[in-house]
């Protein structure tokens, strides 16, 4: 599916990945933004995804969705709101519209529960003789454990693209992600096990707009590829084609550190 002259929605493109991913987007395809606030240098359809009748116009001529926008806070109601109501809104305009692709940002935090156990929690604190060898991975097979509403309000919009494949024919596509920040550097041990650089965070959702057709729904983890690592990666290898750029190779990290040195 890598057709340019298809039109990409990146919905939360003002957002960290959403931007990362919209402007790399649109260096091949025409890429609308579905935001709050207009962006620079992108059609912006402003409206908010908690009301599904304003957002419709977002979906016209659209080929792929790329559903990044949420709500990161501690209020449970907006997690309901924006991350439950708000993913369904995003789904059914997308349905309406005749949309083939959905590209869905979930989170690592539908597995969190496991780092508080061995031997997950030796990785996130880089206790190195502690960590089996070879390391063990969470693959997309593991039954989720999220330990928060935002955790589970993810596996909402997991369950329910998986729905919407089966039932509408809609190719959906998730992705667990991994921790981005803002200057590309992890600021936590825990963080460094879980790090997705900017570069990388750009390519997973790439690969996930132009895998086969014939990837109907799947679950995939998007992280680099730490030493500390315990996602899978083979599974995103193998489906989507993910190959990580960057990684982790050690904690603390030594001075100069960038992520693309």
């Amino acid at each position: 599916m890598s057709d340019s002259s298809r039109t990409i929605l990146i919905t939360g493109m003002s957002g960290i990945i959403g931007g990362l991913a919209g402007r790399d987007l649109a260096g091949t395809y025409k890429v609308r933004a579905l935001n709050r606030r207009p962006v620079d240098g992108i059609e912006t359809v402003t409206a908010d995804i908690t009301e599904l009748d304003a957002i419709r116009p977002a979906f016209s001529g659209v080929d792929t969705v790329v559903h990044m926008a949420a709500y990161l806070g501690p209020d449970d109601q907006q997690q309901l709101e924006v991350n439950v109501h708000g993913t369904h809104n995003v789904f059914e305009a997308a349905k309406e519209a005749g949309v083939r692709r959905i590209v869905f940002g979930s989170s690592g935090s539908t597995v969190h529960a496991y780092e508080t156990e061995e031997p997950f929690l030796a990785m996130t604190e880089v206790r190195l003789a502690d960590i089996p060898q070879p390391h063990p991975v969470l693959t997309h097979l593991d039954p989720p454990r999220p330990d928060t509403v935002y955790g589970a309000a993810k596996l909402f919009g997991e369950a329910l693209g998986r729905s919407f494949a089966e039932q509408h024919g809609i190719s959906v596509i998730c992705i667990r992600l991994g921790r981005v920040r803002a200057e590309d550097r992890p600021a936590s041990a825990r963080e460094a096990a879980v790090y997705l650089s900017h570069r990388d965070a750009a390519q997973v959702v790439r690969r996930c707009v132009e895998a086969p057709e014939s990837v109907m729904f799947d679950i995939v983890f998007g992280v680099s590829n730490n030493f500390t690592r315990f996602r899978d990666l083979e599974h995103a290898r193998q489906v989507i084609g993910y190959e990580p750029q960057d990684g982790i190779r050690q904690w603390p990290l030594p001075d100069g550190w960038t992520a693309t040195g």
